[in-house]
């Protein structure tokens, strides 16, 4: 072990406790209180510089941070934007993400403090940039890996993963964060489970949030002659808004410091901002529902809420207008960026952040038919096909099989085998439809020992579906049963907390084909 200085604060997260630990649990962090009583910080700093100035690499490591910035030009100009807006370009890192930041350091300080050693298992909760850059540096520094994300994350995430030697466990996306099949509540039974295992946990470690207060927010002042007037950025774990956000505070104070956060998530303040009926978002890597320990929400001068009916459309512009391929996230930031970019005058600089590229959302938003289907862009009739526009009114679509969240998964699976249906639509007792259940996601969870025929069917519960109303289109339709081979439709009452969404028809293929191919006859 190298030397580590005795005033050095050593982290070891609480998830690597015999106990569980809520996830959200405070960390008492006194950077605030050490602005006025100036108390040296406990952590050690690492350097920003540029080491290599002719960018010839020793090891792939040494080519994370110091990423590039990109002057945005048409679609500000488009929006009416006077000021500057500059791009940080994190997808350049070799992981292809900004996450390689974070993970480079906390590694390196863990190595360090002898608190991990190669051979060691590491496990990760991740939205999957974080579970990339992990699994990188343990192929290369000799640790088995196991990373634990939600099942709405893209499978090309997981692929990257996977091919990089580390192992992935999925988890509900609505699962309770405690749960065993919780993120967090998974990746703690891992630790219990797996001799000689070790958790990160990059949502309440220290190191995720220095990472950035160290090179990523002075990086910035650099490549801007410390002329940088607003940022704008959204927050994961927390670690760039809270890192880059003190840092400026305490070198750039007139700096106006801007969050955005997905509507579905509570990340914003103040609290009323995150009132909403929006239970799922699409976009991947920033918000969730528990704030944590990493994430100083108040560093923030004010927040903005999002859509994915505004970011997903924008990375189509980010690619096709500004010649970026960039992931998910960086849509909503630009789209937060030109709303809080209108107050500032010609001259001035907004910067904002790439987090990741296209490379992860191939068969997402980068994908026509996964707009489609989704509903973030009109269903082109690219064949001229005559039922493309025609309503779902208009065809004879199957009552659903219903079941209920608190049914047990042996009463579904009799019941789906018993009506020969592959799914089933799966509703709360005010038949509130909440996902869809089918015989082979059973099954699976029943061999794997994940759950048991006991077990509620919510435990099971797919909730990542696109729903069809009356008035939607076949095309639409057509475009859902592409990918997921049914399509159920829905009847809306009330509104805000009271909506009720009940289902009550499925559409197959061969519904739309029968209806097309008995009307052309």
């Amino acid at each position: 072990m190298a030397h580590v200085p005795p005033n050095e604060l050593i982290f070891i997260s609480p998830s690597n406790d015999k106990v569980f630990h809520q996830p959200g649990e405070p960390i008492k962090c006194k950077w605030r209180e050490s602005l006025t009583t100036h108390i040296p910080s406990p952590h050690c700093s690492h350097d920003w510089k540029q080491k290599y100035p002719k960018l010839v690499f020793p090891d792939v490591l040494s080519m994370i941070g110091n990423t590039p910035m990109v002057k945005l030009n048409n679609i500000p100009k488009s929006a009416g934007v006077e000021c500057n807006i500059y791009a940080k370009c994190e997808f350049v890192n070799p992981g292809g993400s900004v996450k390689d930041r974070m993970v480079k350091r906390i590694f390196e300080d863990a190595e360090r403090q002898g608190l991990i050693k190669p051979g060691m298992t590491i496990i990760e909760q991740s939205s999957g940039n974080t579970g990339i850059a992990v699994a990188l540096i343990c192929a290369l520094k000799g640790y088995k890996c196991i990373i634990v994300m939600s099942e709405k994350i893209s499978g090309e995430k997981e692929a990257v993963i996977t091919s990089l030697g580390a192992s992935v466990v999925r988890c509900p996306v609505n699962a309770p964060l405690d749960a065993p099949d919780g993120m967090w509540g998974a990746a703690h039974r891992l630790r219990n489970e797996i001799p000689n295992s070790f958790i990160f946990d990059q949502f309440s470690h220290p190191g995720n949030p220095l990472t950035h207060y160290d090179t990523t927010a002075l990086e910035i002042l650099d490549q801007l002659d410390n002329k940088v007037d607003m940022i704008v950025f959204g927050g994961g774990t927390g670690g760039t808004v809270t890192g880059i956000g003190r840092k400026f505070r305490e070198v750039s104070p007139h700096t106006k410091l801007v969050g955005f956060d997905p509507v579905g998530s509570k990340y914003a303040c103040p609290a009323s901002l995150n009132e909403t009926d929006v239970t799922f978002f699409e976009i991947e890597g920033i918000g969730y529902t528990v704030v944590p320990p990493t994430l100083d929400q108040g560093v923030m001068d004010y927040w903005i809420k999002t859509t994915d009916l505004e970011a997903l459309p924008m990375c189509r512009r980010l690619m096709r207008e500004e010649g970026l391929l960039v992931g998910m996230s960086s849509g909503a930031a630009l789209v937060a960026a030109l709303k809080a970019a209108k107050g500032l005058k010609k001259g001035q600089n907004c910067v904002i952040m790439l987090p990741d590229s296209i490379r992860n959302y191939m068969t997402k938003f980068v994908s026509d038919r996964w707009m489609d289907a989704k509903g973030y862009q009109p269903c082109e009739n690219k064949y001229n096909v005559w039922w493309w526009n025609q309503k779902v009114s208009d065809i004879k679509y199957n009552t659903p099989l219903i079941v209920n969240t608190t049914d047990s998964l042996e009463k579904a699976l009799n019941l789906l085998q018993s009506q020969k249906r592959n799914e089933a639509a799966v509703v709360e007792s005010n038949r509130n439809l909440v996902g869809t259940v089918d015989i082979p996601t059973i099954q699976n969870k029943i061999l794997s020992q994940t759950l048991k025929p006991s077990d509620p069917v919510d435990r099971c519960t797919s909730r990542i579906l696109p729903k069809l109303t009356k008035d939607s289109i076949l095309g639409r339709a057509y475009r859902i049963i592409e990918n997921d081979h049914f399509a159920i439709v829905i009847e809306t009452t009330g509104s805000g907390g009271n909506k009720i969404e009940t289902p009550i028809g499925v559409i197959y293929g061969e519904d739309i084909f029968n209806y097309a191919a008995t009307k052309q006859n």
